[in-house]
């Protein structure tokens, strides 16, 4: 099976290209290489004779049709999107653009490729759309996210992944077209860039930095591992039902100041000598972010009944293995925050 991943350089979908070529399947990673991509997160399988890399935007119509006509995929599975909600409130109009209008672009070519197909490929092709909790919007205190629930997104991130999900549900309806979603609950693991709460957190911590955590920190997220997500997405482009949505989560419920300390303790833990120990001293409440959704759970019982997935970590397990990672990998990370994204506080500032 050869399949197209679509951002297979940021943080899932490089999760998605090292399961599937560990998988024994085909891999070409076409990506942009925005200030999110990382090459590095793939370095492992970058020597593979199955693997292949395309520097390529999905808004790039032309690029988007040599590809598919050279490569011949069985499948697409797209990730590549802006995904950072305070980005998205400094600027909305790129996430609308990738992940709107990108979106159109790649469906639009991916049905003229399909409908080229001979009848036996044609049967056999999946167009596998990962989008994201947040289109639900935000809960209560109780309550889950399931497949029929309401799409109700409160960012402009997830409003351009709400309108993403729905081009390719119009697209399957309209055309027949073999589509599937899924929408996952917050990843964390290896890879993941800083900007994110964990892998900042833990970055700051190291730094002997300020931890800043949004208003008093009860906002709560279900947490995913990464691997865990990329077992299920390789589940659902393998077996999931054309026209149906998977939700995907961990049913691993934290508050984010409790996800904040945690990674404190462990870090306190694996740097017995380190000056800024006990590390939940840098802990500072800063300015709520704008419209903060207060809660995210996800039901996944759908894909755990037709699939037998379940989640391998448990956040305790998860947590660890990540933050020792970072631990391991500061090359990988020092990188980063040498030059792209030098840990600072996003999403203050209206377009």
């Amino acid at each position: 099976m050869k399949i197209v991943v679509t951002g297979g350089a940021g943080f899932i979908g490089s999760a998605v290209v090292r399961a599937l070529i560990a998988d024994g399947e085909e891999v070409v990673n076409l990506d942009k290489l925005t200030y999110a991509g990382n090459l590095d997160s793939v370095a492992s399988v970058a020597g593979n004779p199955r693997y292949k890399f395309a520097r390529l935007d999905i808004c790039d119509r032309a690029g988007l049709e040599a590809l598919l006509a050279a490569e011949k995929p069985d499948a697409i599975m797209h990730l590549a999107a802006e995904s950072h909600v305070d980005r998205s409130i400094d600027g909305p109009t790129a996430f609308v653009q990738t992940n709107l209008v990108g979106t159109s672009v790649l469906l639009e070519t991916t049905l003229a490729y399909w409908r080229g197909l001979d009848a036996a490929r044609k049967a056999r092709f999946r167009f596998h759309h990962i989008s994201t909790d947040e289109v639900y919007g935000s809960l209560g205190a109780t309550g889950h996210f399931r497949e029929d629930s309401a799409y109700l997104p409160n960012s402009p991130y997830s409003a351009s992944k709400a309108g993403s999900d729905h081009l390719v549900r119009a697209w399957h309806h309209t055309y027949d077209f073999p589509a599937i979603i899924t929408n996952c609950s917050n990843n964390y693991g290896p890879f993941h860039f800083p900007e994110k709460l964990i892998p900042l957190t833990i970055v700051r911590g190291l730094k002997g930095q300020p931890i800043p955590v949004y208003g008093q920190g009860e906002n709560v997220r279900d947490w995913l591992f990464v691997e865990d997500h990329a077992r299920a997405l390789l589940a659902v482009v393998r077996r999931g039902r054309i026209g149906e949505t998977y939700n995907v989560g961990g049913n691993e419920e934290r508050r984010n100041l409790d996800v904040v300390r945690h990674v404190c303790r462990l870090l306190d833990d694996m740097i017995p000598d380190s000056h800024f120990r006990p590390h939940a001293d840098l802990i500072t409440f800063v300015a709520d972010r704008p419209g903060h959704d207060l809660r995210y759970a996800i039901d996944s019982s759908k894909i755990r009944a037709e699939m037998g997935w379940a989640p391998q970590e448990s956040f305790e397990t998860g947590l660890e293995k990540t933050v020792r990672w970072y631990l391991d990998n500061p090359s990988w990370w020092e990188s980063i925050i040498a030059g792209v994204y030098r840990t600072e506080r996003l999403g203050l500032v209206i377009a």
